[in-house]
């Protein structure tokens, strides 16, 4: 029995360490930027910072095209959302909105310019309504 002993714990110990993953022909087959490549996180962080920066670069892209000239799309289709039945145009020029067209009611036409105002588009400075009529 003495002799059994150290046979089976070396075996125990050895059966161990195989289904562990401890021995040394595993780990070095292993592909670089695996799970246990201390640098993967690091690796993937710059990726991200780095999809991040580009995200953020195309949105400032974006919202400069909309200050030069889809600033009147964006606010000729709100208006036409919030106030069924107008029938409205939108210029702009050096920050200054006007609006043309026609309404179908006096309060409809109050309502233009606090819309325009409350959206807070980027280079707008005055809003201008005073074209627009009510529908008879």
């Amino acid at each position: 029995m003495k002799k059994l002993m150290p046979f089976v714990v070396s075996g125990l110990l050895l059966f161990g360490t195989a289904a562990c993953g401890g021995g040394g022909a595993d780990n070095a087959s292993a592909p670089a930027g695996g799970a246990n490549d201390p640098a993967a996180p690091a690796k993937e962080a710059a990726q991200k910072t780095e999809t991040a920066a580009k995200n953020t670069a195309d949105g400032v892209k974006k919202t400069a095209a909309n200050a030069t000239g889809g600033v009147k799309t964006v606010i000729k289709n709100q208006l036409s959302k919030k106030i069924a039945g107008s029938k409205l145009d939108v210029s702009e020029k050096e920050g200054v909105v006007t609006v043309t067209g026609t309404v179908p009611t006096e309060a409809d036409k109050k309502k233009i310019e606090p819309l325009i105002k409350d959206a807070k588009f980027q280079g707008v400075k005055s809003v201008k309504v005073d074209d627009v009529k009510v529908a008879k």
